[in-house]
């Protein structure tokens, strides 16, 4: 019977730590972010001319009104019918924004102007494979759930899904030109573990990851 006991060592292991990660997500609350500004910012012609990919961050974080303001440019609702800042094909709207911060990793409820908590503890390094990633105020995961594209060929499926996060990603870029942030969107991503890490379905697919914060002085 001895050969059980390292099983039953290990089952028991396993249980604390998934009690240990439940209560650790437990121990967040969403963040109820506050009306984001929609007036305002540099001319547009302008902040193209500034919108580059940086790969150095400074220290800080976002405050909670930047941290609105940033998500709803990058796909908040923009319109009564709930259509949103970034075209979506089929208006299938299937790209969530995962949000790790240094407290921890939310999901960004446009409807709500909400951060839901999804784990607690600081994760940024694990959306990315570059060093710099764990440096970034935020970084933002987007993760397109594949349930809500059903009827499309797969090979639209890919494509659409595609454009559509460059769309969020690019709207996130013209938000940090015009507000003097830094950002940079990424593909080096391990997105199996990260996949784990945010307790993903099977039919949700990361598809990129984009730092955002201060530039390095």
């Amino acid at each position: 019977m001895k050969h059980k006991e390292p099983f039953l060592s290990g089952l028991v292991l396993a249980t604390i730590c998934f009690s240990v990660a439940i209560a650790a997500a437990q121990a967040l609350k969403p963040i109820q972010l506050p009306q984001p500004q929609t007036e305002g910012g540099r001319p547009l012609m302008q902040v193209l001319k500034d919108r580059k990919s940086t790969r150095e961050f400074g220290a800080g974080t976002l405050s909670p009104q930047t941290l609105s303001n940033l998500l709803w440019a990058a796909f908040g609702i923009n319109r009564p019918d709930g259509r949103r800042t970034a075209p979506s094909a089929m208006n299938w709207q299937e790209v969530s924004i995962y949000v790790a911060s240094p407290a921890g990793i939310y999901l960004y409820d446009a409807k709500t102007n909400v951060l839901e908590p999804v784990l607690a503890g600081d994760f940024r390094a694990a959306t990315g494979t570059q060093s710099f990633v764990k440096d970034a105020a935020v970084n933002l995961v987007y993760v397109s759930d594949l349930s809500k594209t059903s009827g499309a060929a797969p090979s639209d499926v890919e494509m659409y899904t595609a454009a559509d996060v460059g769309f969020i990603a690019q709207n996130v870029y013209l938000y940090c030109a015009s507000e003097g942030l830094a950002t940079v969107v990424r593909a080096s991503v391990d997105k199996s573990a990260l996949a784990k890490t945010l307790n993903l379905q099977q039919n949700q697919k990361i598809i990129l990851a984009q730092s955002v914060g201060y530039p390095k002085k």
